[in-house]
């Protein structure tokens, strides 16, 4: 998508002229493992005109194979993003009607060949939001993943504006999560997708209990045999400036803690959850078993991503490494 944010935190209404730049759910996650070395490939259809072009060119400049997407269609989908400060919390509009992404249908992508030679596919849940269309593109692409063996992992991701076409989150995604090995998501994703909600959690209070999600984990690994991991990210809302973070991840057995971080003055925390997902799915990969290195890796870099402007985590393994050790000092690199 196209992001268009008023300069500075001025509101919609004062703006006279809008940053652009460009993001979205699963193009996050992909920018984010190609920052940390690891080949990845983002599939999607643009429109054939010069923002479609511009986009592409985007994702291109950082290590993004763009060979699958499609051209087509007339427009991009854009949100527009209002950042929120202190009390003020940020706003989302959403531009995504007739967009070429939301008239994507099954057969359209050529899923056996697009998947050849991968390790894991990773989606979001704006994805099946946006059309029915987008939903059976999804489910294909899961099946095909899940015939060749491929893991396959899943940010909830509900945004109530995007679900707009006639069925509601709880009718359209259980069936697409039966395909998938690691459930990623917050303490609203479980309640307004799934119907499981967790108890004894109040987020505005500045701090999240993470024993609270054991019970959340565990249905939604009993509903879904398939899947093997759940990470949850725990924010706990201080203020629009100020969040704590850290989070869980838990393996059927045992239920990993990360540290908590204080992120006192938020930049930008468009991308947060994304750039979890991303460690997280970097963790897995590299360490293999080391689920408590991986949930550590998922938050250190989901924690830095709060201090870059835009969507995307440009951070690298050593950085990332370096706040896992407990350097947040921010003293400048010479």
């Amino acid at each position: 998508m196209l992001r268009l944010s008023p300069p500075g935190y001025q509101r919609f209404t004062q703006a006279t002229s809008f940053e652009a730049c460009y993001g979205g759910g699963e193009a996050n996650v992909a920018v984010s493992l190609a920052g940390f070395g690891i080949r990845s490939a983002f599939v999607s259809r643009l429109p054939d005109n010069d923002l479609g072009r511009a986009c592409r060119m985007y994702l291109m400049k950082h290590g993004i194979d763009t060979t699958h997407i499609l051209p087509g269609g007339d427009r991009m989908g854009i949100y527009f993003l209002e950042t929120g400060a202190v009390s003020r919390p940020s706003k989302v509009i959403y531009d995504r009607a007739h967009s070429s992404f939301s008239r994507i249908t099954r057969g359209m992508f050529d899923w056996e060949r697009i998947l050849e030679g991968a390790s894991w596919f990773h989606w979001t849940g704006i994805t099946p939001a946006v059309s029915q269309g987008a939903a059976d593109a999804c489910r294909e692409a899961i099946e095909t993943a899940g015939r060749k063996g491929i893991t396959v992992s899943c940010d909830l991701n509900y945004r109530r504006n995007l679900w707009k076409y006639g069925k509601s989150a709880g009718e359209v995604m259980p069936a697409l999560i039966e395909g998938c090995d690691v459930v990623i998501g917050n303490e609203e994703d479980a309640e307004l997708v799934l119907g499981i909600s967790p108890k004894g959690i109040d987020i505005t209070g500045g701090h999240v209990e993470a024993d609270a999600y054991h019970s959340v984990s565990g249905q939604i690994m009993q509903r879904f045999p398939r899947v093997k991991k759940v990470a949850t990210t725990l924010r706990g809302s201080v203020s629009a400036s100020h969040n704590t973070w850290s989070g869980v991840l838990y393996d059927g057995k045992t239920l990993f803690t990360a540290p908590d971080y204080q992120i006192t003055h938020i930049v930008d925390r468009v991308g947060g959850g994304d750039a979890f997902a991303a460690g997280l799915i970097y963790g897995l990969l590299t360490w293999g078993k080391d689920d408590e290195r991986a949930l550590r890796f998922a938050t250190a870099a989901s924690c830095l991503k709060h201090t870059i402007p835009g969507d995307f985590n440009l951070v690298t393994v050593h950085e990332v490494e370096k706040l896992m050790g407990g350097d947040a000092s921010g003293r400048v690199s010479r």
